[in-house]
């Protein structure tokens, strides 16, 4: 979470709420925020982890980019001993009536799940310009590291611990959103299934210091494929 006061109760209960419908033993919603958050966020969760024991405030004022948030959260699920691990952006880009069909796929014995905008049943809503990136990085990505999922850049999805832990010892060396493609790259061979998923998007802009940072980290990872180091 970063900036998103208005809609953080909204978010984090409905979250809980289809987690709630699972019937899972324990259910735990880990809020990560950092410096980048100035409008209140931390207030209004902290306030709210007050009648909501499911709710975990994680204060990372130490982060230097939206990689380390994420980070951050995968060890604090780690370390609090989940065996599932969902990883959710808040705002409402990805949408928690989709986690039903996570949940199924975990069970199923799958070791990640990723939501995918370009699989059937999927969307992406916003700018074309967004939409015309996330595919080519896709097509891209396949084509160059030998992977085979319809989404390639998504950033919604869910892992066993096993499974992230074994992501995280590999190393994730991105420090923008090309992040989510390491990851998914570091799974190819694992069990891994996709699901469709509606993406809203909440910003066409693309900066360039992430575009230069997604291609010179593919080229690392084609580089290591080459020498069969990946």
């Amino acid at each position: 979470m970063a900036n998103e006061r208005a809609l953080a109760i909204q978010f984090v209960s409905e979250v809980l709420e289809r987690c709630r419908s699972y019937n899972f033993r324990s259910r735990t919603f880990f809020a990560v925020l950092d410096r980048a958050s100035t409008d209140g966020t931390i207030e209004v969760l902290k306030k709210l982890q007050e009648d909501q024991p499911e709710l975990v405030v994680v204060w990372a004022p130490e982060n230097k980019s939206v990689v380390d948030a994420y980070i951050r959260g995968y060890r604090e699920a780690i370390e609090s001993g989940c065996d599932w691990i969902l990883e959710i952006d808040a705002g409402y880009s990805h949408q928690p009536a989709d986690l039903p069909q996570f949940f199924s796929k975990m069970a199923e014995g799958y070791d990640c799940v990723f939501g995918s905008r370009f699989a059937e049943g999927g969307s992406m809503q916003g700018a074309a310009k967004r939409r015309i990136i996330s595919r080519g990085g896709t097509l891209l990505t396949n084509a160059l590291l030998g992977t085979k999922l319809k989404d390639m850049t998504s950033g919604f999805e869910m892992f066993s611990r096993a499974a992230l832990r074994e992501i995280l010892r590999k190393g994730i060396h991105s420090r923008a959103h090309f992040f989510q493609t390491e990851i998914r790259t570091h799974c190819r061979k694992l069990k891994i299934a996709e699901v469709p998923i509606c993406y809203r998007v909440t910003s066409d802009s693309v900066n360039r210091k992430v575009v230069t940072d997604a291609f010179t980290n593919l080229w690392r990872l084609f580089r290591l494929r080459v020498a069969g180091r990946l």
